[in-house]
């Protein structure tokens, strides 16, 4: 998979694509992740990528020609699957979402900044736009390396043990049940009984069960989904 990001603040990712499952998926040769700096195809000798707003109002607005030209160019080079905006007013990633865009081969993600980007450029170039929450950051740069994490790491090959990934939360709308390890005995607190019986089949039960009381509790809106 090759994933494209254009950013106005590049540095940004630099750290989260450099470490932990990410990288590892690099260097196999799984992912290859290229960020580009919309400031490269800014206007004039001061390199513009933002201006005020028509009608009036505070903030300032991504440009429509820098963000146009960037997204030609890189047409010109190879065919997107999905061009993905990045912004708090779009539906909300969730894992169905992220397990469809895994098994894409070209994705191209556009950062917001500002008060985002002329909204023409919604129009004419975006197939999907993605928000991670309610709530606004100062660009789209980390809402993109959450983007980028919840897909790489569901391709093939990237976690060494694949069922990890499908007994996520979310992946059949169910939180993930508790979860132990060493010791057995912390200070009087023990494990449940049932997982250290090797009874597989009644331990799966018990871990559907648990998925289920947590998910009713804590996320009962995922079981009428």
């Amino acid at each position: 998979m090759r994933i494209d990001i254009i950013s106005v603040a590049p540095d940004l990712l630099e750290s989260p694509f450099n470490h932990s499952i990410v990288k590892r998926a690099k260097e196999k040769g799984l992912a290859e992740i290229i960020i580009h700096d919309l400031r490269e195809y800014g206007l004039g000798n001061y390199k513009q990528i933002d201006d005020t707003q028509f009608g009036g109002g505070a903030g300032m607005v991504l440009m429509i020609e820098p963000i146009a030209n960037c997204i030609k160019k890189l047409q010109s080079e190879r065919v997107y699957d999905e061009i993905i905006y990045m912004t708090p007013d779009a539906k909300t990633l969730n894992q169905s979402t992220a397990n469809t865009l895994s098994l894409k081969e070209n994705i191209l993600i556009l950062t917001g900044h500002y008060k985002g980007v002329d909204q023409r450029i919604r129009d004419i170039f975006i197939t999907k736009e993605i928000s991670i929450g309610d709530y606004v950051l100062t660009g789209g740069e980390l809402a993109a390396a959450v983007l980028v994490d919840a897909i790489v790491r569901l391709i093939p090959g990237v976690i060494g043990d694949e069922q990890s990934a499908l007994t996520d939360s979310f992946q059949d709308n169910l939180l993930s049940p508790p979860v132990y390890t060493r010791p057995s005995d912390f200070e009087g607190n023990k494990v449940p009984d049932i997982l250290l019986s090797g009874n597989f089949p009644k331990i799966d039960e018990w871990r559907s069960e648990k998925a289920y009381e947590r998910t009713k509790i804590i996320r009962p809106d995922l079981l009428d989904e």
